[in-house]
């Protein structure tokens, strides 16, 4: 049932992509002062626009719905993972390694001046 849900989830998704993408947008009325006005006579007088909209909240709600069902059968399957046997973080921290400390480094002794390191760079006089 999950993978029903999943490809409806996606067909609408795609049919989403191609309602945004038919319609116009707020700028393409200017056209029809010009003469360009008859050729968006495909879904009647009135245009494209009412029904391209409805149909675009139609299948969004359609999202919304299978996004609420899939994310009902991810919680679900959290829950039955939960109970296969993985151990609680504070029982992988009580078997875990113990730590091993560094050495300490024996403080420098006295306060001699560093050796001059050789560098390619001239000196400035």
């Amino acid at each position: 049932m999950e993978t029903v849900v999943l490809i409806i989830h996606v067909l609408l998704a795609a049919a989403v992509i191609g309602l945004i993408l038919l319609q116009q947008g707020k700028g393409a009325e200017a056209g029809a002062s010009f003469g360009a006005g008859a050729s968006q006579t495909v879904f009647g007088s009135t245009g494209s626009g009412n029904f391209l909209s409805r149909m675009t909240g139609v299948v969004a709600a359609g999202i919304f719905a299978t996004s609420f069902v899939l994310a009902i059968y991810a919680k679900d399957k959290a829950e039955s993972i939960s109970d296969a046997g993985i151990p609680s973080a504070a029982v992988v921290e009580s078997q875990a390694a113990p730590v091993v400390e560094e050495p300490q480094l024996p403080a420098l002794e006295g306060n001699k001046p560093a050796a001059p390191a050789e560098s390619d760079i001239p000196k400035a006089n």
